[in-house]
């Protein structure tokens, strides 16, 4: 736990000062009662005196002050809350060099089968888009909660040739916002509108709950718009991206019709696109590593962490306790502690 103004918390010195105070008071009580010449008569007179409960109603009211000091600093905690996703794209690169086999039983099949479990760990809810890109990038399947569909869509991928990142993360925005973005106008009708619907407008990055994407490439970038671009529209749409870095940055030689080639990593350009939209990048040298990537990735999607400010609870548990010693008080000694 923290607390956003910790600099109050000072004010804590003040309940030593207010239990010496009690215990003064105390002792002069016993003093003035030892003034009289027989003891035994006044605690006749009195009856049965208070005992130890006549110190509950105080401790409860030095308690709730305590709590209300406490309250005063605004303690905050971070606590796991069910995530709000709703929607997650998983964008392939399906690049030539995913026929590489540095990772069994290629990069291409193993990224293939982490996804399939992933796909399976997600809520019944959680609606799952998949989209590839290549030279070009292209919906494979829209956003839906059918997940035979989905691992239908994943159980296509193949590899093709070149790298086009930015156009892959452009057409998961578009499988994002396909069905709340503007319609294109029908020059047949003759109510439409000539003139395009405004642009949203920009979002702070990584605040649009409902949906993330879940990029993994393999390779540098080398037709498309370029990454960084993209990634900045995707922030501008508050969408975050997960990015899964497949391969080394050392790269590996890619033999393939005849040719030998070697393929790199640009794990420089994928951190950057998960740093612009507060998403995060992972590495993945193995299958082993990409299948805990992706159930990492499971269970931060399901759950987030959310700092949450108690004030409020600390005020209500002070006034339960306030509340609590006054009633004590007034049941036990008709008057307030």
């Amino acid at each position: 736990m923290s607390f956003i103004w910790a600099h109050l918390l000072w004010l804590l010195f003040l309940v030593p000062a207010l239990i010496g105070v009690y215990v003064l008071l105390q002792r002069r009580r016993r003093k003035y009662a030892l003034r009289y010449s027989s003891l035994s008569l006044v605690k006749e007179a009195l009856g049965r005196g208070p005992g130890w409960r006549r110190h509950i109603p105080p401790l409860l009211f030095l308690i709730a002050l305590v709590t209300m000091t406490l309250a005063l600093a605004r303690p905050a905690a971070t606590i796991t809350l069910p995530s709000q996703q709703a929607t997650v794209i998983l964008t392939f690169d399906i690049s030539g060099s995913m026929r590489a086999d540095d990772v069994q039983p290629t990069r291409m099949e193993a990224a293939k089968a982490a996804a399939r479990a992933f796909v399976e760990k997600q809520p019944r809810e959680v609606r799952i888009g998949v989209v590839s890109f290549s030279e070009s990038a292209s919906i494979l399947q829209s956003p839906t909660i059918d997940r035979d569909a989905v691992q239908s869509a994943i159980g296509r991928l193949g590899p093709q040739r070149r790298t086009a990142i930015g156009s892959g993360i452009r057409t998961s925005l578009e499988a994002i916002f396909e069905e709340s973005g503007p319609k294109p106008a029908n020059p047949r009708d003759p109510l439409a509108s000539a003139e395009p619907e405004p642009a949203p407008p920009p979002l702070p990055p990584g605040t649009f709950a409902p949906a993330v994407i879940v990029l993994l490439s393999d390779g540098a970038s080398n037709t498309g718009p370029l990454p960084l671009d993209v990634a900045e529209e995707a922030a501008e749409r508050g969408v975050r991206i997960y990015a899964v870095g497949l391969g080394s940055a050392d790269g590996t030689i890619l033999r393939a019709d005849g040719f030998s080639i070697r393929v790199r990593l640009d794990e420089e350009t994928l951190k950057r696109i998960a740093q612009t939209t507060y998403g995060q990048y992972y590495k993945a040298d193995s299958d082993t590593d990409l299948v805990s990537i992706y159930e990492n990735l499971s269970t931060r999607l399901v759950f987030h962490t959310e700092k949450t400010e108690l004030t409020a609870l600390f005020t209500a548990f002070a006034g339960v306790l306030l509340l609590a010693a006054g009633t004590l008080s007034m049941l036990w000694f008709n008057r307030l502690p």
